[in-house]
């Protein structure tokens, strides 16, 4: 089943489980068995969701046998897209709100599926009369080395889909020469050669090209300051794939200011030489990037980086805020860059991009001495009025943040 679930996570671009939402199956599920093989299944699902925890590509699935009929959900999770081409409105509605990705069809039985919503509804446990001895170190091996081909293949699909909207956006410029080009040819046509005796065919083109050139003025005059995909060459060819996955060095190390000033910081050269001085060749550069950095150091001349991630100037942003008192991870904004060879700027970060994730983001109140001041807060979020505090409520909207 994982094979041929795989195969076809592989034909769809970033298809991910998000419906997966396995949905509820409610009363009379905790007389359901909850099987090893529920436990089996589950697996494929297990890849996108956790059952009661935070969010991974997909919602947790605590409490989804509340939410649905049981016959509803059977075939929901069966075969989500036809429930949804149905125009059943439920369906409809989850699809919509969740990208339009499709969900793979399940070719599970009513029991299987009853089995599934069991395990889940009873914590991600088999039942005790169904329970098993531990699993040995190489069944754990075996399920971690699944866990991380999937990982993996996420991760590729994810960085190829970056590619495809990357060059998209590289070819604006080419698509908007041409078509004025074509408008020009066109109305030169209409007004002195005549080749083309239909007038509708001028009109047409008219209408077609100054709707594709106003499109793309649009488009560019909107991403001003912006450089989502912007991925320079270095001056030294540095992985940080290769830094900060495989040798785990922690981004604190290099980027030393990170919690305690607004900007994270280029490490120096001397950095660098803290392992450089005793590294001196690379299994994928060999010696001559690393020689890179000891002339650097040698001379005192220090290695010119390229800044990626830039702000407008009227844009004011505080890592130290972020990072030290939000608690947010350097991935939420940067995406994966442990995982790239050659970092480049995934998200656009936008003005509407940033409200966006201020809205949803909670922050760690209630523990957080950084938000002591906000009594009201405290004292709703402690007589239960509010159950979260997101960062618009603590200032996250106000203008004046940002653009003072």
């Amino acid at each position: 089943m994982m094979i041929r679930f795989l195969s076809q996570l592989g034909s769809l671009n970033r298809v991910v489980l998000y419906f997966i939402f396995l949905g509820a199956i409610l009363s009379g599920l905790t007389s359901q068995a909850q099987t090893p093989e529920a436990e089996k299944n589950f697996q494929v699902c297990k890849a996108c969701h956790n059952i009661d925890g935070p969010k991974l590509i997909g919602p947790s699935l605590a409490g989804v046998t509340e939410r649905r009929t049981t016959e509803w959900l059977i075939k929901f999770i069966r075969n989500s897209q036809e429930v949804i081409q149905s125009g059943d409105p439920i369906a409809v509605q989850l699809f919509e709100e969740n990208n339009k990705i499709p969900m793979p069809a399940n070719p599970l039985t009513d029991e299987q599926i009853l089995d599934i919503l069991a395990y889940i509804n009873n914590g991600g446990k088999v039942a005790a009369e169904f329970a098993q001895a531990a699993p040995t170190d190489e069944q754990l091996t075996q399920k971690q080395t699944m866990l991380d081909e999937m990982a993996a293949q996420q991760a590729e699909r994810e960085t190829r889909l970056q590619d495809l909207e990357r060059d998209a956006n590289r070819n604006f410029g080419t698509t908007f020469i041409l078509t004025l080009i074509i408008l020009i040819v066109v109305i030169f046509d209409l007004l002195v050669t005549r080749v083309i005796k239909a007038r509708f065919v001028h009109t047409v083109l008219i209408l077609v090209s100054l709707f594709i050139i106003g499109e793309i003025m649009y488009k560019e005059a909107a991403m001003l300051g912006r450089q989502q995909y912007y991925q320079p060459d270095q001056p030294v060819w540095f992985s940080h794939k290769v830094h900060a996955e495989q040798n785990k060095i922690d981004c604190k190390y290099c980027h030393t200011s990170v919690e305690k000033s607004k900007s994270a910081g280029i490490p120096g050269t001397h950095v660098c030489m803290n392992c450089h001085n005793v590294v001196k060749s690379g299994k994928i550069t060999g010696t001559e990037e690393i020689a890179k950095v000891t002339q650097s150091w040698e001379t005192g001349t220090p290695i010119e980086w390229i800044r990626i991630h830039n702000l407008p100037d009227h844009v004011y942003f505080n890592h130290a805020q972020h990072v030290n008192a939000g608690k947010l991870d350097c991935k939420e904004c940067h995406g994966d860059v442990q995982k790239m060879d050659v970092v480049m700027q995934v998200n656009d970060l936008s003005m509407g991009w940033c409200l966006e994730c201020h809205r949803k983001t909670e922050v760690q109140f209630a523990s957080n001495s950084f938000y002591k001041t906000y009594e009201k807060l405290h004292e709703q979020f402690k007589n239960g009025e509010i159950k979260r505090v997101t960062a618009d409520m603590v200032g996250g909207d106000n203008c004046m943040k940002c653009h003072y």
